[in-house]
């Protein structure tokens, strides 16, 4: 797992909850109103975008999802877009997806294209 990887090569790491189950088939992605709810309950956005404020860097794992190759879904945009107003750097793991709504907006932010190698990430 990227995680492990990363932190091998002395990086620390913050994953969303859920995330390394999921990642693992373990549960099933709820993209519904059962889904909105369980981010309310644990106040998800704000969860994140605190530890994006005291992060140095983001990296976004985009594979590809739902049909659409190198996927970036709603909850990663709008990370994307609060760690470009802070500064942050910015790491996609693969390239911007075509997607008409959200190319130009992600490649107006310049995130760093890493293409898998997550050797290229490196601490200042």
């Amino acid at each position: 797992m990227a995680k492990e990887q990363l932190e091998r090569a002395g990086h620390s790491c913050f994953v969303p909850l859920g995330t390394e189950i999921f990642a693992q088939g373990l549960v099933q992605k709820d993209c519904g109103s059962k889904d909105a709810k369980r981010k309310i309950k644990i106040d998800a956005i704000r969860r994140y975008f605190q530890c994006i404020k005291e992060a140095d860097a983001i990296l976004l794992l985009n594979y590809d999802k739902k049909g659409i190759k190198n996927y970036i879904g709603g909850n990663s945009l709008l990370e994307i877009g609060f760690a470009h107003v802070l500064n942050k750097k910015i790491f996609l793991l693969n390239e911007v997806p075509d997607v008409d709504l959200m190319k130009s907006e992600v490649e107006a932010i310049r995130p760093t294209i890493i293409h898998g190698d997550l050797s290229l990430i490196k601490s200042d």
